[in-house]
């Protein structure tokens, strides 16, 4: 099971042009699951052998560990996509997942931040130093762009037009769209390009949008880490991240009467189907009120 595995992987990243985190996040799950597999049919096994029940017993399985609905039901979605793989590839005649049903999942709406909230938040680097500029500019970025975390890790100085209030981004699949800046954001990014070379002597010659105090690129993490530390110092909201402040964005944008498509253009999302998830989120505000201050609600 091991090579089919490996080259499945190969695929991903060689020919879908799966992102590093994707391949890596599909590498985990299926391990998981043929080392759970291998247990059941022997280390000899092959993938001719897995049958559906094979497949409902390691997903039973998963759900007795205690894993989350939500990371089970990823990973039978991983199983899925793999199985297609060797269906394409002549390697199964049928997709032993097709057709299983995973754990219901329960449907969450995203946790956003009103306007003041947002304020306080992207205004909490105050000091004129190199490294509170930079801060703002990137909290400023993550809620004018609606970027995820890993597009602006991964942006590059020649992605942006701060004249135009544009930058571009490479999403999942490394597909690349424009999204636009608004004008506290290029002043941001300005007030931080003015004093970026002072971050240290590699700043120069980085490609980088956004440096860590070393002069190399700032990683997912950081970004995650940096963000939280202004959530704690605002105080703002729990489970607030990065990707909050995407969520936010997006229901903004709806609130203030913006076209779905576009905001679905904008998030670059290929279904339209996962942008009116943020429609919800408004609909729900306008609930809340109601209940709030209608007396017969």
């Amino acid at each position: 099971m091991r090579e089919p595995l490996a080259d499945f992987l190969r695929y991903l990243g060689l020919e879908k042009n799966a992102s590093p985190n994707t391949v890596k996040s599909y590498r985990e799950d299926l391990t998981q699951a043929v080392d759970f597999l291998e247990q059941q049919l022997g280390p000899q096994a092959t993938v001719r052998q897995i049958s559906a029940r094979h497949i409902r017993a390691f997903v039973a399985h998963q759900v007795e560990a205690g894993f989350a609905r939500s990371t089970v039901a990823r990973r039978l979605a991983s199983l899925r996509s793999w199985f297609r793989y060797l269906c394409r590839q002549g390697v199964l005649t049928t997709n032993p997942a097709h057709g299983l049903r995973g754990p219901r999942l329960e449907k969450r709406l995203p946790r956003v931040l009103d306007g003041e909230q947002v304020v306080t938040l992207v205004e909490a680097p105050a000091s004129d130093g190199p490294l509170a500029l930079r801060d703002r500019a990137l909290l400023e970025v993550l809620y004018s762009a609606g970027v995820r975390v890993s597009e602006l890790a991964g942006m590059d100085l020649d992605d942006l037009d701060l004249e135009g209030g544009m930058a571009t981004v490479r999403g999942k699949g490394r597909k690349e769209r424009l999204v636009l800046l608004g004008p506290p954001a290029v002043e941001a990014l300005q007030a931080w390009f003015a004093v970026r070379p002072s971050i240290g002597p590699k700043a120069a010659t980085q490609t980088a949008v956004f440096l860590n105090k070393n002069g190399t690129r700032l990683t997912t993490r950081s970004i995650g880490r940096l963000v939280d530390k202004y959530v704690k110092q605002t105080g703002v909201g729990k489970e607030i991240s990065p990707h909050s402040l995407r969520h936010t964005f997006a229901t903004h944008l709806l609130d203030g009467g913006a076209d779905i498509r576009a905001v679905q253009e904008l998030l670059g999302h290929k279904s339209l189907g996962t942008t009116q998830i943020y429609t919800q989120v408004s609909t729900q505000k306008l609930r809340d009120s109601y209940d709030k201050a209608h007396p017969r609600a």
